[in-house]
């Protein structure tokens, strides 16, 4: 008989506004992979944190029972116990969870040591053979990096590895490839994967794209408001869900938008070369422009330069080469632009965990720019706060919280709505969809086109999901180890014929068939 590595059963979690997750229950097998998707706000990463005995603040388990092994692992000090060897965690933003004072190497292996499932020297060899699994670059010498040396995808996956290494018997997934450039996803899909096969552990792996949870999942469970909605075989939900809602979250990644005319050039970025180490150049003769009312999206695998070209077009990084805004050559560092520069042009961030001000409430953090640039003040600035919060689709209520009492969704739209605050000309987007379910997700994209087709604003538009390239995308750059290896227009740049590069990212997108990644895995015998 199959052993159950985790048991939930009537597990209720409140906060004073009400029920968060509502009487949920799961039974987990050993080797088994149990997708939970869903919205944000849906209750997802609140039951996988309540897996490993944990609950955020203001949040409380009122009734239920959690067994990891056959242990309740709510009872007095045994969530402590077990966290970090038993059961691990891979979280939404890496780039949060990394100390930036220490190396890497000593966070991955930190929890290992310390619960003494290894001598050091044995969680070192274990870190660096999961670095090379992950496709980090020299795996031997990566984790003498700090966390600011490596990119968003690089973090991401050394958390995974942090997981894997003390060897568990259940790992929480938390959107563990929401930074992940498509070809870095599918290593990272493939390394969780036949860990999972190779050693038996149990997963949990909470995500708002079905089709990526898909290529992982033996089973899901479909939630929203925190109930479930539907639940069963991953292959099953896949080709022949049967409630609306399920059927919403397949066809919201499908949204495609029809092919628009050329216009004058907005921001023009003529052979920039960057670097943060002059030794190691970033970007090398990069080219490209955003035209008025339009969008240029940028694509590439983890590292190839993409959020270090918004950066240099912010201000934020000084660069050699030349940016025109507004027929304009710009000063390269932010300081030394005009105000009028600063509030035309507003970056949305990747990771809106380091984006927003944790001691600042979210009327704070969005009514900032409304004073700066606007000199709103009291009762007009209040007013103007809660219409972005609603543009966002957030509930004016929200104001009085701190980031820290939001979802990863939600704060990922707060950001959102500061930077339409200010009313910008340009935006540059890194990123900005990347944390939200593909409903939401969806929904933020219809924003971003109704204000660009309302006001003429223009998007710098940065990811590595080619679906969004496809939908909002007028122009596509795309980025290759800090160049830019083909750019023009969205039809000639996503057809036939392709470089080799180009062909590499469009052939590597998660496909919607479940069989897809096992064929894959077994043509990866060496991993």
């Amino acid at each position: 008989m199959t052993e159950i590595a985790l048991e939930i059963t009537d597990l209720e979690i409140r906060s004073a506004e009400g029920i968060v997750v509502d009487r949920i229950g799961l039974r987990l097998q050993k080797g088994r992979v149990l997708g939970l998707i869903g919205e944000s706000g849906a209750g997802k990463s609140t039951i996988g944190l309540a897996a490993l005995g944990y609950v955020r603040n203001g949040l409380h388990i009122t009734s239920g029972h959690i067994l990891l092994d056959g242990k309740d692992i709510l009872a007095a000090g045994k969530g402590q116990e077990l966290r970090g060897c038993k059961v691990t965690y891979v979280a939404q933003s890496a780039a949060a969870a990394f100390n930036p004072a220490h190396k890497l190497i000593d966070q991955v292996i930190e929890a290992t040591v310390w619960h003494g499932v290894m001598k050091k020297p044995d969680a070192r060899k274990r870190a660096i053979e999961l670095f090379a699994m992950l496709g980090l670059p020299d795996p031997d010498r990566f984790g003498e990096r700090y966390p600011h040396q490596a990119s968003g995808g690089q973090l991401q996956r050394a958390m995974t590895a942090m997981a894997l290494c003390p060897k568990p018997d259940l790992i929480v997934f938390d959107e563990p490839t929401t930074a992940l450039d498509v070809t870095t996803q599918i290593e990272v899909l493939i390394a969780i994967k036949n860990a999972i096969a190779t050693t038996g552990t149990a997963a949990l792996y909470i995500s708002h794209d079905l089709a990526v949870v898909a290529q992982v999942a033996d089973e899901m469970m479909v939630l929203r408001h925190g109930r479930v909605v539907e639940a069963g075989p991953a292959a099953h939900l896949l080709e022949a869900p049967q409630q609306d809602y399920t059927k919403r979250l397949l066809g919201a990644r499908q949204n495609e938008t029809e092919e628009r005319s050329s216009a004058t050039a907005l921001l023009s970025v003529k052979n920039v070369f960057a670097a943060y180490d002059p030794s190691v150049p970033v970007l090398s003769d990069v080219s490209l422009d955003v035209e008025k009312g339009r969008t240029t999206a940028i694509v590439g695998e983890s590292g190839s330069g993409k959020s270090t070209l918004a950066r240099v077009v912010s201000g934020l990084l000084s660069a050699a080469g030349e940016i025109h805004f507004e027929g304009v050559q710009l000063a390269s560092r932010v300081d030394d632009r005009p105000k009028e520069v600063l509030r035309n042009i507003q970056m949305i961030s990747q990771l809106p965990d380091l984006a927003l001000n944790p001691n600042r409430t979210v009327a704070d953090i969005i009514g900032r720019p409304l004073k700066f640039y606007f000199g709103m003040r009291g009762k007009e600035r209040r007013k103007a706060v809660e219409e972005l919060l609603e543009l966002v689709e957030l509930s004016p209520t929200l104001q009085t919280r701190y980031p820290t009492d939001l979802s990863g969704g939600q704060k990922q739209r707060v950001c959102i709505a500061r930077a339409l605050a200010a009313r910008p000309k340009l935006m540059l987007c890194d990123e900005p969809t990347s944390a939200l379910d593909p409903l939401v997700a969806e929904g933020i994209l219809d924003l971003l086109r109704r204000v660009q087709a309302e006001n003429g604003t223009s998007y710098l538009f940065v990811t590595h999901d080619l679906a969004i390239v496809r939908a909002i995308a007028d122009k596509v750059a795309v980025m290759h180890k800090g160049r830019v290896v083909r750019y023009g227009q969205k039809a000639d740049v996503l057809s036939p014929p392709f470089d080799d590069y180009t062909g590499k990212l469009l052939a590597s997108v998660p496909q919607m068939a479940t069989g897809w990644l096992d064929s894959v895995v077994a043509s990866r015998q060496s991993l």
